[in-house]
Formats: structure tokens, C-alpha cells, sequence
């Protein structure tokens, strides 16, 4: 038995392509908070760097998951794969996780509680939920398969 895919409709691109971009720049502030970057770090006051270098190793690979799962989810939604909605399901409970840690269980209020800093990390949330149902009603369409 062969499966039928639906014809990809031209915003899946559109929305794939932003949201691979938007991924990168997850991947990129994980990726130089970890390799503990001087130039990236740099930006940060001493509280927030004690704050990230500090992060317990389960609440580290959280937001690994957050970050890898949600680039690897819009990876598999442009290659129209059913697996995507698994995925960004994945990448945003495990981003809640840890920001249940960061925000609910830690001082990380206090540390980088700013506004902006809230709102950017709303913001991740909204997108990371936006995509998981985009996906999800893109393999109820029949196009991820």
C-alpha cells in the first residue's frame, strides 16, 4: 500500500524556511553559552554567566532537546515527514521543562527576569507551540507523510 501526500502548499516553505533560520539562531546561542564563548558571553553580567555555567546537567540537556529537537523538527517538516510533529512536541515540552527550571525553581527570575528577557522567552513559546500545531495540521492534511 503507498501513501498519498497532499501537494505542499507554498507557506509550508515560507514557514519552514523562517523557522530553520529561527532554530539557527537557538542552535547558535546554545551552542556559544556552552563552548563558553568569550565575544557571545561577553554580553552577559557575571550574575547571568554564575547563573548559565550553573545550570544542572539534566536541566542542560533539557534545553538540548529544546534547541537540537527543534531544529531537527523544521528540518523534517521541509522534507515533509510526519515525524516533525513528534518532534516539535518533543523540543517544546522539553523547552517548558526548562523554563519551569529557570523561571519556577531557580533564582533565574531574579537574574534574567528583565522584560525583554521575558517576553523574548514568551515569544520562544509561542513560536515553538505555533510550529508543533502548524506541523500537526499539516499531517492531518496528508502533506507530511
Amino acid at each position: 500500500m503507498t501513501e498519498t501526500r497532499a501537494s505542499t502548499p507554498r507557506h509550508l516553505w515560507v514557514i519552514g524556511i523562517v523557522a530553520f533560520l529561527w532554530s539557527l539562531m537557538g542552535a547558535m546561542d546554545y551552542v556559544m553559552t556552552q563552548t563558553r564563548n568569550e565575544a557571545y558571553m561577553a554580553n552577559f553580567t557575571p550574575e547571568q554567566l554564575s547563573f548559565f555555567y550553573g545550570l544542572p546537567s539534566l536541566i542542560v540537556a533539557s534545553w538540548a532537546i529544546a534547541v537540537w529537537g527543534g531544529l531537527l523538527g523544521v528540518i523534517l517538516l521541509l522534507l515533509r515527514k510526519s515525524l516533525a510533529v513528534w518532534v516539535l512536541l518533543a523540543s517544546f515540552v522539553a523547552m517548558v521543562i526548562t523554563a519551569i527550571h529557570n523561571y519556577g525553581l531557580s533564582n533565574g527570575m531574579e537574574v534574567v527576569g528583565d522584560p525583554f528577557s521575558l517576553g523574548f522567552t514568551a515569544l520562544i513559546f509561542v513560536v515553538s507551540l505555533a510550529l508543533f500545531l502548524y506541523a500537526r495540521t499539516m499531517q492531518k492534511r496528508g502533506v507530511l507523510v
